[in-house]
């Protein structure tokens, strides 16, 4: 397998190719002739890697997988850490390309799977809602600020309020159309997950969308890891032993989400409620106590996806 190293930016790509001493470098254009000109360039045992750069590579990705071409798409920390480890001590795009390269001889990543039209569409709306409503937090606080001042210019106030108002209905429009297609690609999905107390439609959409419909992970721990709620740990002789915060990896914006929504779930979900109860009881935090409700939350969903079963709340299996 000859693994070729990809470094994506806005306008163009830098692919490192082996040679006999080392790699040889060729820059492409990021547009739709470039990446078909440096498709004609591969052999057919070529597995290309790179990092995950957001729509940037996203035409090279696809087009990669419509010919038929192996490519793996990796977590940037990945390659962050693995030049650490090969004391890589100089960042250009050439070098970035080299090092992917040998990131993928000395690794061998796995094929990236490009998500469903539906997952991708998801995803699209579902950034651009989050973008409206960090613009609406800013606008609202503009007006705060504003309207303690002695005198407030009139037009100022009338923009600031029409702006608030044009933002809450474009956010009102895009969470419907999210929970509409998700209705409709994942109806099964979403009749499961909201079968769940405490989840709603906005929150089992958002789940869908980062899961990939349950198709990205195989187990609810590699959600939880994914999305930034399992607790980080250090031990190391007798010096060190350190419980620290979560990872907080993944969407910040699903995460805090589900740290809502697990409150709402001491109230009407049993067993989460339980699971509050008793760290409560045990000392922990209020807080470590709602990640631990946010994490069982995560099990609910990925169980009753995985079984194909709706949430009967308080159910205790014979077998247990």
């Amino acid at each position: 397998m000859t693994y070729i190293g990809i470094d994506v930016s806005k306008d163009s790509f830098v692919a490192a190719y082996p040679a006999k001493s080392g790699y040889t470098t060729t820059t492409f254009p990021n547009t739709t002739s470039g990446v078909r000109r440096f498709i004609q360039s591969l052999t057919e045992d070529c597995h290309c890697v790179m990092e995950a750069t957001g729509n940037y590579s996203m035409l090279l990705l696809y087009l990669l997988q419509e010919s038929d071409i192996a490519v793996s798409m990796e977590n940037p920390q990945k390659i962050k850490h693995f030049a650490r480890a090969m004391l890589s001590t100089t960042k250009t795009d050439d070098i970035d390309a080299k090092l992917i390269a040998k990131y993928g001889e000395k690794m061998e990543p796995q094929p990236y799977k490009i998500p469903s039209e539906s997952i991708i569409l998801l995803k699209q709306k579902r950034t651009v809602l989050r973008q409206l409503k960090k613009q609406l937090t800013m606008m609202i606080n503009l007006q705060h600020s504003l309207s303690v001042l002695p005198k407030q210019d009139p037009t100022a106030k009338v923009a600031t309020e029409q702006t608030i108002k044009f933002l809450r209905k474009q956010i009102s429009k895009m969470e419907e159309e999210i929970t509409k297609l998700s209705n409709k690609e994942f109806k099964r999905q979403m009749e499961l997950l909201t079968s769940i107390k405490g989840i709603g439609e906005h929150i089992a959409a958002a789940i869908i969308t980062a899961t990939g419909g349950f198709t990205y992970f195989s187990s609810a721990k590699q959600i939880s890891r994914y999305l930034g709620l399992c607790p980080t740990y250090e031990q190391s002789g007798t010096s060190i032993h350190f419980k620290g915060h979560i990872n907080r990896n993944g969407d910040t914006h699903l995460r805090s989400q589900l740290y809502v929504v697990a409150f709402a779930s001491i109230r009407f979900n049993t067993a989460c409620r339980e699971t509050y109860e008793r760290l409560r009881s045990r000392g922990k935090s209020g807080k470590a106590a709602i990640i631990a409700v946010a994490n069982k939350l995560i099990r609910q969903m990925f169980a009753v996806v995985m079984n194909d079963r709706p949430y009967i709340d308080g159910y205790v299996s014979s077998l247990a």
